[in-house]
C-alpha cells in the first residue's frame, strides 16, 4: 500500500490524459450559453439611428455646403468681373440685333422711296374718282398697296387728328373760327414709315383760331 501511495505521489501534475486534455480545452473556449446574443445587441450605434437622425444630418450637410459656397464666392476675387461682363455683353448682344433690324429697315426704305411719288398719284386719282371698282387700274393700286404693307410700309395723317409737329409738315395755316387747338384741316401728301424709319413726314395744311 505504501509502495502505491508513492507511485501516485510521483506522477507529474501536467500528464493528463488526451481525452480529458480535449474536453477541457473546450469547456474552456466555447462561449457561455447567451453570450452571442449579448455580444449583437451590443452592436454599433448606427442600427439605431432613426429618419429624423439622417434628415437632421442631410441638412446639416446641405447647410454646411451652401456655407462654404458662399465663402468661396466671397473669397473669389473675379467673380464680380464676370459678372460684369456677362451683363454687358448681354447688352452689346441685344444692340447688335437691334442695329440689324434697323438696318433691314433702312434697305427696305431706300427701295420703297422710289414708289411714294406713284402712290402719290394713286391717291389723287383716288380723290378724283379715277379708281373705279372692278377696274385694271384699280386692281394694280390695290396690289401695289397690299405688297407694300408686306414689306412692313405705314402710312400716316389723317383729317382731323391733331397736329404734331414730330410726324407733320404744316405747309398751310388756315384760320378757322372757333379753333382751339391746331388740327389738320386736309392732307396734302401722306406721310410714310417702316419701323423706326420715317420715309417723310405728312404734308398737311393746318386749321388754327381765327385770332391767330
Amino acid at each position: 500500500m505504501a509502495d502505491k501511495e508513492h507511485l501516485g505521489d510521483d506522477q507529474p501534475m501536467g500528464d493528463v490524459p488526451a481525452g480529458q486534455a480535449g474536453e477541457g480545452s473546450q469547456g474552456e473556449t466555447s462561449p457561455a450559453p447567451g453570450a452571442e446574443g449579448h455580444t449583437s445587441a451590443s452592436g454599433p450605434e448606427g442600427a439605431d439611428l432613426t429618419v429624423d437622425d439622417i434628415l437632421g444630418a442631410a441638412q446639416t450637410e446641405e447647410a454646411a455646403g451652401a456655407d462654404s459656397d458662399a465663402a468661396a464666392e466671397e473669397e473669389n476675387p473675379y467673380l464680380e468681373d464676370l459678372r460684369r461682363l456677362t451683363a454687358e455683353y448681354a447688352n452689346y448682344r441685344k444692340r447688335t440685333e437691334a442695329n440689324v433690324e434697323l438696318d433691314k429697315q433702312r434697305a427696305k426704305a431706300s427701295v420703297v422711296m422710289q414708289l411714294l411719288p406713284v402712290l402719290d398719284d394713286l391717291d389723287r386719282a383716288e380723290q378724283h374718282g379715277d379708281l373705279e371698282e372692278g377696274s385694271a387700274f384699280t386692281t394694280i393700286a390695290q396690289k401695289l398697296r397690299a405688297s407694300l404693307e408686306r414689306l412692313g410700309v405705314e402710312s400716316f395723317g389723317e383729317k382731323g387728328e391733331l397736329f404734331d409737329p414730330q410726324v407733320h409738315e404744316a405747309i398751310a395755316q388756315v384760320p378757322v373760327p372757333g379753333t382751339e387747338q391746331h388740327t389738320v384741316l386736309d392732307v396734302v401728301e401722306r406721310g410714310y414709315r417702316i419701323g423706326d424709319v420715317e420715309l417723310r413726314p405728312a404734308k398737311v395744311a393746318v386749321a388754327v383760331g381765327a385770332d391767330g
